[in-house]
């Protein structure tokens, strides 16, 4: 930054810049950029699919060149890491809110409001669930071989987690033995298991993914629109698979409900 630049502030720190907020008038512009171009990033998600999220696109939209965006990402692959970082943790807080919302002891309205406002964001938000769980998610992962692999199971099985132990241990939730799930199968669960921290025999674990292919189904169905030509509201059908759900897990849908 010039001298004048540094002026206009109100003073010199000696390094390159005035101090506002702590930080110097270059590391604040620095620390703007960043922040502009991750918003770019996204929104260039949101309308393209991660295939159109590209350094030259990102910076041609905040007015940079390409190689002024490589201080900040490492290239396309950390443009891509920003985006999926952001939209987890926007995803999550949804979902957690959802469930805060609830009584802390109604398990049954805890499960319900988590995966309806998993259906909800994801409606609103298709090309961001094309990202965390959809087409898009090979190249999310491709960017990264340990992180995003791994991220939707972690976070998003790790909620769900918490309510199945919750519902196995204080409900006595009934659940297969070992015996009588599949041999070939329990490796897997007991790798899930492991990658999501649950404490929870391989049966409850077997549980929760038998509930997870349906809600995953009912998200693919909703969000790509499949069979939108007779399911065009598919809220419905979400909830008459939730009511079967909790069935399966000994609930019955809960008055306290709040959606």
């Amino acid at each position: 930054m010039s001298g004048t630049d540094g002026g206009k502030d109100g003073g010199n720190d000696g390094g390159g810049g005035a101090r506002v907020a702590g930080l110097t008038r270059r590391e604040r512009l620095r620390a703007e950029l960043e922040r502009d171009a991750k918003a770019a990033a996204r929104r260039i998600t949101a309308a393209e699919g991660v295939e159109g999220l590209t350094v030259a696109a990102v910076a041609r939209s905040v007015g940079v060149t390409s190689p002024a965006l490589y201080r900040y990402f490492d290239g396309r692959n950390g443009l891509i890491l920003a985006v999926y970082d952001d939209v987890m943790a926007e995803f999550m807080r949804v979902v957690g809110g959802a469930v805060e919302r609830q009584d802390p002891d109604d398990i049954s309205a805890r499960l319900h409001a988590a995966t309806r406002s998993v259906l909800d964001w994801s409606m609103a938000n298709p090309a961001e669930f094309n990202l965390l769980m959809g087409a898009g998610y090979p190249q999310a992962a491709a960017a990264s071989a340990e992180d995003i692999p791994q991220a939707i199971s972690r976070e998003l099985g790790g909620t769900f987690g918490q309510l199945f132990t919750r519902l196995w241990r204080e409900k006595g939730l009934a659940h297969p033995s070992d015996e009588e799930i599949d041999p070939a199968l329990v490796p897997q669960l007991r790798t899930y298991r492991e990658v999501v921290g649950l404490d929870v025999p391989i049966g409850v674990v077997f549980l929760m993914l038998t509930c997870w292919r349906q809600i995953y189904g009912m998200l693919c169905l909703a969000v790509y629109r499949h069979m939108s030509f007779a399911l065009n509201d598919p809220v419905p059908l979400f909830e008459d698979m939730m009511d079967r759900l909790l069935g399966l897990l000994g609930l019955s849908r809960s008055p306290r409900l709040v959606l």
